[in-house]
């Protein structure tokens, strides 16, 4: 395979701040030989994180990043499993722990800064270090999710984990999808115990010392972490540390582990003050997703929290219009996670435009389906995943809207290697279809009509009042709600300058140019 072909090359990524490029020899913005492995679902990778971890002895090093971070979220389900004990035991033992959690809104809007305080209270009184980082465009989040685990001596051990996956309440799910015990507040559609749909990768090979430089380049952002007086006063009451100190030097890439080729992209906006590592910031997600759709010949597949942005509309669409053999399957969630009057519309109004746009440059040629558990209840899909062709496929914390191409922090890691690709696409695509152990899986020629005639025969099944065995499979194709002019004229303001605003430089938004 031709990487160069499918990968960004320094000049494309378009940030020549970045080490991330550079800090190869010859300069090149992707590593080879590598090992990546997909855990699908939460209880998976946190079975393994909590492994993992276990295993770090003194002088071990400990990076995570996080949007959401419950202290008390159970690992495996077992007392002593928690975030923060596990997190805090191992700075107790001597390991170097760091963390970077975004600061958050306030939990009266539904979001997590009470609980991502006391996970760093918890890792700090422990020895580690960890900070509440607000340094974001306004109205945005440090959304990475990612996991480095460092061994000096010991380099054969060294793996990251990198994905959509936070280390926090509903995430723990399994193939069952019978939802986490410990559950986050979400829409009544999800039930009591909203069952969830996610992806982490789990790396190893000299990608981690990549995934490494992206926590070393924020934890080393001379900027204090916010820029708030009342947040100063805050962290004076708490305690907390302004200006992080430094980490050890950077221990060589480990040796190659595999096949696999990877380049991490990322999302870091324009803001004030800029970046040292990004001063016009980055949208190498944005441009590495575009190159690779615009080689798509045969299939995208998709699996996506939020399909909303016209940006990503016409990313696909242009696709589609060049090449006529092309089709879209898309996974995304039946329903937004909140079901507020206020809410919902917003997150209605964007999909709505977008596979709108879609049906009509493609009439017969694109789908999107939700998928549901063998109760019948809808699963939050909350993976965040791209195959192209069998042959190139990212996994990361950035969904498919503008808000993560250009406005909040992401990463994600793309992989050009038929093997990997395919096998990802196929591991997801026989749950979501309920294959046996025996039946092998459509290929990308026969997966469009596959998920049609599944999706069909299980609404057919829920239409005539559940009479019968229920037919294999979890999806059923998406039907938003129609929502009436007045509320679609605020939600389309709503929509696009809170939910989906727009970090690029001004430059580039008068050019439509990512």
């Amino acid at each position: 395979m031709a990487l160069a072909e499918w990968f960004l090359s320094p000049s494309e990524r378009g940030n020549p701040a970045t080490r991330l490029d550079s800090r190869h020899t010859p300069a090149t913005g992707w590593t080879e030989g590598n090992l990546v492995h997909p855990l699908v679902h939460g209880a998976t990778y946190f079975a393994e994180l909590l492994a993992r971890v276990g295993e770090l002895e003194r002088g071990d090093l400990l990076l995570f990043v996080d949007w959401r971070g419950d202290p008390d979220e159970r690992l495996t389900g077992e007392s002593g499993s928690e975030v923060a004990a596990v997190f805090a035991a191992a700075a107790r033992r001597g390991v170097d722990v760091r963390g970077l959690v975004w600061r958050s809104h306030w939990d009266r809007l539904a979001f997590s800064s009470a609980e991502n305080r006391t996970l760093q209270e918890d890792v700090n009184a422990a020895g580690g270090q960890c900070l509440l980082d607000m340094r974001v465009r306004t109205g945005g989040s440090h959304h990475q999710k990612f996991v480095v685990l460092r061994h000096p001596g010991r380099p054969e051990r060294d793996v990251a984990f990198l994905g959509g996956i936070d280390l926090c309440h509903s995430r723990r799910d399994d193939a069952a999808h019978e939802g986490d015990p410990q559950r986050q507040a979400m829409a009544a559609a999800y039930g009591p115990r909203p069952p969830w749909h996610d992806v982490q990768l789990r790396l190893t090979g000299p990608v981690v010392g990549d995934v490494e430089t992206v926590f070393r380049e924020r934890w080393e952002d001379p900027q204090v972490t916010s820029r708030s007086p009342l947040r100063w006063a805050g962290d004076a009451l708490h305690h907390d540390r302004v200006r992080p100190t430094p980490l050890p030097p950077q221990l060589p890439d480990p040796a190659p582990t595999g096949p696999h080729p990877v380049q991490l992209l990322r999302t870091y906006p324009r803001r004030a003050g800029g970046y040292p590592f990004a001063p016009r910031g980055e949208r190498s997600v944005a441009r590495g997703c575009a190159k690779a759709v615009r080689r798509a010949e045969s299939l995208v597949y998709v699996e996506d929290q939020y399909l909303w942005s016209p940006d990503v509309a016409r990313t696909f669409g242009e696709a589609l219009r060049r090449n006529p053999r092309l089709r879209l399957v898309a996974v995304l969630p039946h329903r937004p996670d909140q079901d507020g009057r206020l809410s919902m519309p917003p997150n209605l109004v964007g999909r709505d435009r977008v596979l709108r746009h879609l049906r009509d440059v493609a009439p017969g040629r694109v789908a999107f389906y939700g998928i549901e558990n063998a109760a019948g209840t809808p699963v939050y899909v909350h993976a965040k995943v791209c195959v192209v062709d069998d042959s190139w496929a990212s996994v990361g914390s950035d969904n498919f809207n503008r808000r993560s191409w250009t406005h909040d922090s992401e990463v994600s890691a793309a992989v050009a290697h038929e093997g990997y690709a395919r096998g990802l696409r196929e591991e997801l695509v026989r749950e979501h279809l309920g294959l046996g152990d025996a039946e092998p899986a459509p290929g990308i020629e026969d997966l469009f009509d596959a998920f049609a005639a599944r999706a069909a025969a299980l609404d057919r099944w829920h239409r005539e009042g559940r009479s019968g065995p229920r037919p294999p499979g979890q999806v059923r194709p998406v039907h938003d709600p129609a929502l009436g002019r007045l509320t679609r004229t605020w939600a389309e303001v709503a929509y696009r300058y809170v939910y989906d605003p727009d970090g690029r430089p001004l430059s580039l938004r008068l050019r439509r140019r990512m």
